[in-house]
């Protein structure tokens, strides 16, 4: 990136003249209302094409290596950025040269498992499976409590009048119809969250745990259970397998799927009941966890502001991607290197502003997340356990996530971006964020993905629904999925630069704007943190 310094006397002429004078590639004479004498184009305008190019290239170089969480060269790519952070004299919002928030991380593989009942052994992958990953622990039971189906809905629980805190608890699959051949959660024939695969045992899961249960056996039909065996053991002999996650001193819940034969010795009447009760058995289970430490970080950086230093606007992307797969670099050009260059580019004009003497009113943080790939995990780890400034002070999250090509489903249309979240907490904001747009970019704002029935759920898939799901307001910009998505070939010679300049001046001109207007932006349709 190249660094231009503007002489005060310039900056000062340049603003005298700001009235008249006209952003030619975006065709902008006026300044934002509320920033009365300061025309944010003579900042945007040091967002560049070249310097974004530039700077993409070596972040999506095969030197960073793919940029994996806690590989080498995501360690390479945390450097690249404090380097840049450094060399622009923006400060960290730690101390001194400490730009890193050390997220702790542990990769789980496959713990080893033993589950006898009443003396009699069964085999793992071909009786049960351990789903997911589990500390060492040894559980003997001499009964177990039956919850029928698992599900807790106002229209039908397995948990009533039950305690099944400390216990092991026994369900089945599915969920029971009415008499037309409809859900009884639901009154439709649509499958239901406690159906549907994954999304089912997750749900009974967060049941279980939520009433106190030890572990929880779900037994799965036979098919399901047989094509999910044959991925866990093939997984269980890879060096390389293992889930990342965030550490926690959260107590466990133990979750086994396990096919009719071992359900039915559990409970013979399994099948044909689902009435809850507690079942006299004996019962072992013997779990030999298998973690180790993961090392990575967050990368921060700061611009405090002038009138209200305790209100922060958070700028984010994810610094890292999928890695080295059979020898192939996967660099991530458009995901997530074109977000994280953009945030230098925007910092950069900020910081350019702050010179001159117009810094922001409001403090801006630079949030460079780790382990988004591995599911939201850096920006989880700085909304849900260690905040570097209160979430009740976050005035706004702006994420960015892959800003550098197009959609084919736009046909050619080129002068766009879809923008997802803008509206679910905040009319402000999204009223902000159009109007903004209309006076500096012209960009054509698609909103195909912020619809709630979006079958992508892409407004849960990237780092600022763990700001939305704590009532702050988001703005998710993102160009679409293409050929190249989560593949080798996404490589920087791919990126429309035109277009990248222009949207990250967007995001500039919105966190412009967030950051000065003479009002926080109002939240107005808060809801129930969980």
């Amino acid at each position: 990136m190249k660094k231009v310094i503007f002489p005060i006397f310039l900056v000062a002429l340049i603003l005298s003249c700001s009235s008249t004078r006209q952003n030619s590639t975006n065709d902008v004479a006026v300044q934002t209302p509320e920033v009365v004498g300061t025309n944010p184009t003579i900042y945007g305008n040091t967002i560049t094409a070249e310097e974004l190019k530039e700077m993409l290239y070596v972040y999506a170089s095969d030197e960073f290596e793919g940029r994996e969480t806690g590989e080498p060269g995501q360690k390479k790519a945390v450097n690249y950025l404090k380097e840049q952070y450094m060399n622009m004299g923006i400060a960290s919002p730690l101390s001194g040269d400490d730009y890193f928030q050390e997220v702790p991380l542990e990769k789980q593989k496959l713990p080893e498992v033993a589950i006898s009942i009443n003396g009699t052994e069964f085999k793992n992958y071909e009786d049960y499976i351990a789903i997911g990953s589990a500390a060492s622990t040894t559980i003997d039971a001499s009964e177990i409590v039956y919850a029928g189906y698992g599900i807790e809905d106002e229209n039908y629980s397995s948990y009533k009048n039950l305690d099944v805190k400390g216990k092991v608890v026994l369900i089945k699959s599915g969920e029971p119809k009415n008499a037309d051949g409809t859900y009884v959660t639901s009154g439709t024939k649509e499958t239901t969250k406690w159906v549907n695969g994954r999304q089912a045992r997750a749900s009974k899961g967060n049941v279980a745990k939520e009433k106190g249960a030890k572990a929880i056996i779900l037994m799965d039909d036979n098919d399901s259970f047989k094509r999910l065996a044959y991925y866990y053991e093939a997984a269980s002999k890879s060096s390389n397998a293992g889930r990342i996650s965030l550490k926690s001193n959260e107590a466990e819940l133990y979750q086994f799927l396990v096919t009719e034969k071992l359900g039915k010795a559990l409970y013979a009447k399994i099948l044909d009941d689902a009435a809850p009760k507690t079942i006299q058995t004996s019962i072992s289970i013997d779990v030999k966890g298998n973690s180790e430490e993961v090392s990575s970080e967050n990368v921060v950086a700061f611009i405090k502001g002038t009138d209200f230093p305790n209100e922060i606007v958070v700028i984010s992307a994810h610094l890292d991607h999928e890695g080295i797969k059979n020898g192939e670099v996967y660099n991530g050009a458009d995901d997530d290197g074109s977000g994280t260059i953009a945030i230098l580019e925007i910092a950069e004009a900020f910081k350019k502003a702050a010179d001159a003497g117009h810094g922001p009113k409001r403090s801006i943080l630079f949030l460079h997340v780790t382990g988004e790939e591995k599911g939201l995990l850096g920006s989880k780890y700085y909304t849900d356990y260690d905040p570097i400034f209160p979430l009740e002070n976050t005035v706004a999250n702006l994420n960015i996530d892959m800003i550098g090509r197009i959609d084919p489903k736009r046909n050619g249309d080129r002068n766009y971006i879809y923008l997802i979240g803008s509206d679910k907490l905040s009319t402000d904001l999204h009223k902000l964020s159009e109007t903004v747009n209309k006076k500096y970019t012209n960009i054509t704002l698609d909103y195909t993905y912020n619809d709630e029935n979006d079958p992508n759920r892409f407004y849960y898939r990237s780092d600022h629904y763990n700001f939305a799901k704590n009532n702050i307001p988001i703005i998710f910009y993102f160009n679409g999925t293409h050929a190249d998505y989560h593949k080798p070939s996404d490589t920087p010679d791919k990126i429309e630069y035109d277009l990248l300049e222009n949207r990250t001046r967007l995001v500039f001109y919105t966190a412009w704007e967030v950051a000065n207007r003479a009002n926080k932006v109002v939240v107005d349709k808060a809801q129930e943190v969980n």
